[in-house]
């Protein structure tokens, strides 16, 4: 009974309500981080807030050159499949393509196809490798530049009226006849306008920052933009979109038996990093930082050991309890027993005429023991230098038969 409330009394096993009380305040931070997070990414994600969105008043959307375009007598209607933006093409209408490099290499055959019958004007937002072969053959994109202040260069109408724009991106070379390349840098057009089926064409813009919010009033900006996408009466605006059911028509991604390998399809196919919207990486981001913030902020900062002189005088039973108690934590029992077991070997040897020094050696300490021993066939190496404890029980008859084998022998 007197072991049992000892072992109570020491007890560290902590209760729920002390678990809650240490974690409540970390998880409600965390949970505030993420709602936060998670708020903020679906605002900035939403269907009003995408780049290029002509519905978009953010910095990088487009509303601002809808708008222009619609007092100018130029209706515009967004379209979110390759089925709507195909059915709306013909000689009135002018298609933009503001994401030519996220369709399948179905949707760009289909898309090139009706484009090519309509004799209307197709304008691709920086296409690259992986859709100027199927919506521009014959066009080659070299490389990407940055984008500032270029002059055209070049005998293209709508170049010449509005003069100097923010221009770049990706930069393209082609021998098509008839090509116009304006906005050149290394001989290497930014803008690329192919001519088509009658009064029809292409046109290659190698950056979307002309359509920008933020931008389409520096330089010839809003100029060049609404001449490019006002020369006809009707603009649809495609936006592609993941829900577009097309992008699995065609096979595997789009693929079929005209495309030869399949190696080539998946250059049609973008990156799914590259399809998540830009309000979820944002809110990706912050919630990492913040996370390792979080993990900084609350992590032990291991150093080396110092001394310093304690505020006040502890009693040797309170160090003793303290210690046990970080054992019983840590479920330690190898440890206690070794400082229980190395206490009573440095006790109990300078009473047997062993050194401090020989204290810990078997070999000298155990005779000695075992000479002051009233029973001749007791085992002391068990006590002083056997196994650890198996559980907490043993440990604590250890510490009973460690004291009462230092009792024998003060006794003796």
């Amino acid at each position: 009974m007197t072991v049992s409330a000892a072992v109570s009394t020491t007890s560290e096993s902590l209760t729920f309500q002390q678990v809650w009380r240490r974690v409540r305040g970390v998880l409600l931070a965390v949970l505030i981080l993420v709602v936060a997070g998670v708020a903020f990414a679906a605002v900035r994600s939403g269907s009003q807030h995408g780049r290029l969105d002509p519905r978009s008043a953010d910095p990088y959307g487009s509303r601002a050159l809808a708008e222009l375009l619609e007092e100018r007598g130029v209706s515009v209607d967004v379209v979110t499949t390759s089925d709507e933006a195909a059915g709306a093409t013909g000689p009135d209408t002018t298609l933009l393509v503001t994401g030519p490099d996220t369709l399948t290499a179905y949707q760009q055959r289909r898309l090139h196809d009706a484009t090519a019958r309509s004799a209307g004007r197709t304008v691709l937002v920086s296409p690259g490798d992986s859709s100027v072969a199927r919506l521009a053959p014959g066009v080659d994109p070299q490389k990407r530049g940055p984008v500032t202040a270029r002059a055209p260069r070049c005998d293209l109408s709508a170049a010449r009226t509005a003069g100097v724009a923010d221009m770049g991106g990706v930069h393209y070379a082609t021998d098509a006849p008839g090509a116009t390349a304006c906005y050149p840098d290394d001989e290497l057009a930014s803008l690329l306008v192919l001519p088509g089926r009658g009064a029809g064409d292409t046109v290659l813009l190698g950056s979307p920052d002309i359509l920008h919010n933020e931008r389409l009033d520096q330089q010839g900006n809003a100029s060049l933009g609404l001449q490019l996408l006002g020369s006809r009466p009707h603009l649809v605006w495609y936006l592609p979109s993941l829900d577009d059911p097309s992008a699995a028509e065609g096979g595997n991604g789009g693929t079929d038996s005209r495309d030869g390998a399949g190696g080539e399809e998946a250059g049609g196919q973008s990156d799914f990093i590259s399809l998540v919207p830009p309000g979820w990486l944002w809110g990706t981001l912050q919630l990492a930082l913040a996370a390792v913030l979080a993990a900084v902020w609350r992590g032990r900062r291991f150093g080396p050991l110092v001394t310093e002189q304690l505020p006040v005088a502890i009693r040797a039973s309170e160090s003793t309890e303290g210690r046990a108690r970080l054992y019983r934590r840590a479920d330690a029992r190898d440890r206690a027993a070794a400082a229980l077991r190395a206490g009573t070997r440095n006790r109990i040897s300078p009473l047997l005429g062993v050194s401090a020094r020989d204290a810990d050696s078997p070999a000298v300490l155990l005779p000695a023991v075992a000479a002051r021993l009233s029973t001749p066939d007791s085992a002391p190496y068990a006590l002083l230098f056997g196994p650890a404890p198996a559980d907490d029980a043993a440990l604590v008859l250890l510490t009973d038969q460690l004291d009462a084998l230092e009792r024998e022998v003060r006794t003796s």
